[in-house]
């Protein structure tokens, strides 16, 4: 007797053109969450994928909070005995800018010829739209084969994870009866290759704040002030210049004080994966490798605390010369954090650093933009062993358990006000240039990530919870 998933990943395959086509559909609204600018195309964006969730057949709804809207969608088809399962992904997308550096329209939701075959270029294409829409169109061909899904299927899609999720501790507060699951998927992180797939077990925390210096209390003429004021660019890049040593660990006290070391085993692990430095290399197109004195390229992004300039600007910025003192300079910086560091002393501490290094007669304006903890999620759960068997059977290569540099607050969040234990499956690469000019995702990619979400659909049905 044939699996009930044999017809499933057949339809998967006659109908991949056209989830290719509505991928796109998708990637052409410019749902940028950040710029006040676009908050009619962020609504755009989500009454169009709820929607695609009514027409799958769906109970979806559009909730309006105090930022952008959340959708939300169910199906309890499977009956009131079968595990239920919390999908996360997000619909909002990080500015584009530099524009120029595109070199097709960041919103034309291009599918275009590159070294792995097709691949789709757009600003979303794999944070996260794209990822999303591999479990979308995983439900959708369980729907249109069946009639059902295989266990209970409850979809949080939220449009404030690029600008600082302001509304989801709220929202996950109020509807908290309404998620409840036995397990929950994030897809919106990375594989190890192409051929590799990967679920993530830890994440690092992130602390983001903007602080500005203030000097004079107007722009000066540099001829004529030069020198004999304070200039607040250069006050401000020497005080940024003193974040690290030359050993390329933090000078703010006390950063590392909570900082547990990984063990020897655990290292040996991440370095049997293979050769992560060529892997970075290839994916951010740097020349170098380059880090803390010490600790190999995985124990860098997996397991130690970081602090980078994430903008600066100051004085004239134009095209052309314009000889001038500004009166302010600014830094965007940000800290990610690891395992048993508490997000807020961080910031308090680099609040301290900066202040203790005020030039007479400055002064700082601080803006927070977010302070969120490391995460690790157990690593022997049945949700998870389910899901790297199902990941297997899909990819070429066995499925690997890794961590990331990255941070992903909801996590956090699901486990605190929900309960709920997360299984994070991504599909993107690590040269996918995420948050960067040409944003891609490979339809080899897509494809994986339909099939193997379609696959874990039949997998969690024989858990009970």
């Amino acid at each position: 007797m044939s699996s009930p998933l044999t017809p499933v990943l057949e339809q998967i395959e006659n109908d991949f053109d056209n989830a290719v086509e509505r991928l796109q559909t998708f990637l052409k609204i410019p749902s940028i969450s950040t710029n006040p600018e676009y908050k009619s195309e962020v609504r755009r964006c989500a009454e169009h994928i709820t929607n695609e969730l009514e027409s799958i057949g769906l109970n979806a709804t559009l909730h309006d909070t105090i930022g952008h809207p959340m959708v939300v969608a169910t199906d309890d088809s499977a009956g009131e005995n079968a595990p239920r399962i919390l999908y996360y992904g997000h619909y909002d997308v990080q500015p584009v800018e530099p524009l120029n550096e595109w070199e097709h329209p960041p919103f034309d939701g291009v599918v275009i010829d590159g070294p792995r075959g097709k691949r789709f270029v757009a600003r979303g294409a794999a944070d996260d739209k794209g990822q999303l829409m591999t479990f979308v169109e995983a439900i959708r061909a369980w729907k249109q084969i069946h009639g059902s899904l295989p266990v209970r299927v409850v979809i949080l899609l939220e449009g404030e994870e690029e600008s600082g999720s302001e509304s989801l501790v709220p929202f996950l507060t109020e509807h908290k009866d309404a998620l409840q699951a036995d397990t929950c998927i994030v897809c919106d992180t990375s594989m190890w290759d192409e051929n590799t797939p990967a679920i993530t077990s830890r994440l690092r925390g992130i602390v983001y704040i903007e602080a500005t210096l203030h000097g004079p209390s107007h722009d000066l003429h540099s001829g004529g002030y030069g020198g004999a004021v304070v200039n607040p660019a250069n006050a401000l890049t020497k005080i940024l210049g003193q974040l690290h040593d030359d050993d390329g660990r933090i000078q703010i006290d006390g950063f590392y004080d909570d900082v547990v070391e990984v063990s020897a085993e655990q290292v040996a692990q991440w370095n049997a994966l293979g050769d992560a430095d060529a892997l970075t290399l290839e994916g951010s197109g740097a020349k170098a490798i380059f880090g803390e004195k010490g600790f190999s390229t995985l124990e860098r992004l997996w397991s130690r605390p970081t602090c980078d300039i994430n903008g600066l600007f100051a004085g004239y910025t134009g095209e052309g010369a314009k000889t001038v003192i500004g009166a302010t300079a600014t830094a965007k910086i940000s800290c990610r954090l690891v395992a048993k560091q508490n997000p807020k002393q961080i910031q308090n501490a680099l609040f301290a650093f900066l202040k203790d290094r005020t030039p007479i007669g400055c002064h700082w304006d601080f803006k927070d933009f977010g302070a969120s903890p490391a995460i690790a999620v157990p690593t022997n759960s049945p949700w998870l062993t389910a899901a790297i068997e199902s990941l297997t059977k899909v990819f070429p290569n066995p499925t690997v358990t890794i961590g990331t540099g990255g941070s992903i607050p909801v996590v956090g969040e699901f486990q605190e006000i929900l309960g709920i234990d997360t299984v994070m499956i991504g599909f993107s690469l690590d040269d996918d240039l995420i948050h960067a000019p040409n944003e891609k995702f490979e339809v080899t990619c897509f494809h994986r990530g339909i099939l193997s979400h379609a696959t874990i659909l039949e997998a969690y049905a024989n858990i009970t919870p």
